[in-house]
C-alpha cells in the first residue's frame, strides 16, 4: 500500500464516550481515502473506533506500511502520540494532520512525526506520497502547507496551501473502506435510530474568538445541492439509515443553497430525518419551515451565553434575544431544540451567569449542553489570555491538551458544576410552573437552591 490512514479515537477505552455511545466515522479520513484512490494510490484505513490499541500494532506488523497518516484533535491527542511511537518503532514515516497539529507542529515533530500537514490534506498527501516513495526528500520544500525538519534538524515551514475552491471535484467519502454498518447498529442499539453523517460544506466565515479554523479556514465552500442529494440517495440505498447528521459547522448560512437543496430533495421524493447545527441570526420562519419539511427533527443552536456583553466579546455576531426567539420558533414548528452554553469565558461574573440562566428559561430548549471555556491555541481567545498572562499549564506538552489549560483567577470546575445544577433546577421549575405536581416542583426547587448555595460556598475557590 502507499499509505495507511488512521485516527486515535478508541471508543472502548473512553468511559465518557461509552456513556454517550454516539460514534461517527472519521469523515475527514474517508475523504482523503477517496481522493487518493481517485489519484491511483493504494490506500487502507485503520478505523480505531471499535478497535483496541494492540490492533493497530498488529496492522503495522502485518501490513508494514511505509507511510502512516494520523489525524489528531485535542480529544485524541494522547492516543495519537502513542500511535506515533508505535509507528516509528516499525520504521514507518508518520504524517500528522487535523485540528491539533498545526499549532503544535514543532512538538509533534520532536515527538516523532516526520511531517505535519497544515490545513486540508488531500492535495498535500497527493504530493507527499511520491516524494517518500522516491526518497527524494529535497523536494519536501516544494510542497505547500507542511512543516518538517530538514537534514540538519531545523524546522522548515513551507508557504500555506490554498484551500480547495471547488468541493464538487471531490469524490464521495470512502465509506466502503470501514465497517459503517457497525456505526449504524451501535446507534440503533443505544438510541433507537441508526445514523450516518455527511457534510455539505467546508469552513465557517464567522470569527468567534474561541473557535479554531486550523483545517478549513474562515471561508464557506458549499457543495452543489444536486451532488449532496446524490450522496444522500446513495447513503439511503446502501445503508438504510434512520437519520442523518449534517456535520457542517453551520448548516443554514446560505439561504439560497438551503432552499435549492430542499427543492431537490423534494423533487426526488427523499426525506430522511436529520439533525444539524444552525445559527439563530440565520434563522427565520421560512428557514425553520424548510428545515421541518426536509425532515429536521432536531436543531442545535450555538448560544454560548445569555449576556450580550460576553456575546459581543466573543464576536458571536448574534443577539441573545434572537436565540430565544428562534429556539421557541423551532419548537413551535415541532423541531426539538438543543442549545450550547459556555461558562467561564474571560471575565464572566455572577451577573452574566444570572442573565444566562434567565436567557435559557426564556428560550426553553429541549436540551442544553454546557462546557467550561478553554483557550485553543491559535484562536483569538487564546492569544488574548496569553497576552494577559493568565493561562497556566503546569504539565509537559505530551501529557496535556488545550482543555487542561487553567485560567488564573477563574472559578473552579466545582463552582461550574453548581452553576449547572442551579440552571437545570431553574429550567425544571419554569417548566413545571403550571402543570407539574408539587413533588417534582419541590425537587427542582431543592436542586436550584443547592446549586445557588454551592456557588456561594465555592465562589472563593479558583482554578489557580
Amino acid at each position: 500500500m502507499d499509505i495507511l490512514l488512521t485516527h486515535g479515537y478508541f471508543l472502548r477505552e473512553d468511559p465518557k464516550e461509552q456513556a454517550i455511545m454516539k460514534p461517527y466515522p472519521p469523515l475527514g479520513l474517508l475523504y482523503l481515502s477517496a481522493y487518493l484512490k481517485q489519484k491511483n494510490f493504494a490506500v487502507e484505513i485503520f478505523d480505531s473506533t471499535f478497535a483496541a490499541k494492540n490492533d493497530f500494532v498488529h496492522r503495522l506488523v502485518t501490513k508494514k506500511p511505509k507511510l502512516v497518516g494520523l489525524y489528531a484533535n485535542l480529544m485524541t491527542k494522547f492516543n495519537v502520540l502513542e500511535m506515533i511511537r508505535q509507528a516509528k518503532a516499525q520504521n514507518c514515516i508518520v504524517i500528522a494532520g487535523g485540528p491539533d497539529p498545526p499549532y503544535y507542529a514543532e512538538q509533534y515533530l520532536d515527538f516523532g512525526a516526520d511531517v505535519v500537514v497544515i490545513g486540508e490534506g488531500e492535495q498535500a498527501l497527493e504530493a507527499l506520497i511520491p516524494i517518500y516513495a522516491s526518497e527524494k526528500l529535497e523536494q519536501l520544500s516544494q510542497v505547500a502547507g507542511i512543516v518538517f525538519k530538514n537534514e540538519q534538524g531545523q524546522i522548515q515551514r513551507t508557504p500555506a496551501r490554498e484551500l480547495m475552491p471547488g468541493l464538487d471535484a471531490l469524490p464521495f467519502p470512502d465509506r466502503a473502506a470501514i465497517d459503517l454498518q457497525r456505526y449504524i447498529e451501535t446507534w440503533r442499539t443505544h438510541h433507537g435510530m441508526g445514523a450516518v453523517s455527511l457534510i455539505t460544506s467546508r469552513g465557517c466565515p464567522y470569527s468567534c474568538t474561541w473557535c479554531s479554523h486550523s483545517v478549513y479556514g474562515k471561508t464557506l465552500r458549499k457543495r452543489s445541492p444536486a451532488l449532496v442529494v446524490d450522496e444522500v440517495e446513495a447513503i439511503r440505498e446502501k445503508y438504510h439509515p434512520d437519520m442523518l447528521w449534517y456535520a457542517d459547522d453551520v448548516f443554514n448560512i446560505n439561504h439560497k443553497w438551503l432552499f435549492d437543496y430542499a427543492a431537490e430533495l423534494k423533487r426526488r421524493e427523499i426525506k430522511v430525518p436529520f439533525e444539524c447545527i444552525c445559527r439563530a441570526d440565520r434563522m427565520n420562519e421560512d428557514i425553520v419551515a424548510t428545515l421541518r419539511d426536509m425532515g429536521c427533527f432536531r436543531v442545535w443552536i450555538g448560544s454560548e451565553s445569555g449576556s450580550q456583553r460576553l456575546l459581543d466579546a466573543m464576536k458571536r455576531g448574534v443577539k441573545a434575544e434572537q436565540v430565544q426567539v428562534m429556539t421557541r420558533l423551532a419548537k413551535r414548528f415541532g423541531i426539538e431544540t438543543g442549545m450550547f452554553l459556555m461558562w467561564g469565558f474571560e471575565d464572566e461574573n455572577r451577573d452574566d451567569i444570572v442573565m444566562t440562566v434567565d436567557h435559557v428559561k426564556k428560550a426553553n430548549p429541549d436540551l442544553v449542553l454546557t462546557t467550561v471555556s478553554y483557550p485553543i491555541k491559535g484562536t483569538e481567545y487564546y492569544n488574548r489570555m496569553a497576552a494577559q498572562n493568565v493561562i497556566v499549564d503546569n504539565l509537559p506538552w505530551e501529557k496535556s491538551n488545550d482543555r487542561d489549560y487553567k485560567i488564573r483567577h477563574r472559578h473552579s470546575r466545582r463552582y461550574y458544576d453548581f452553576v449547572n445544577r442551579w440552571m437545570h433546577g431553574e429550567i425544571k421549575l419554569a417548566r413545571l410552573q403550571e402543570n407539574g405536581n408539587w413533588r417534582k416542583r419541590m425537587k427542582a426547587k431543592i436542586n436550584s437552591q443547592i446549586g445557588r448555595l454551592g456557588m456561594t460556598l465555592t465562589a472563593h475557590q479558583k482554578e489557580v
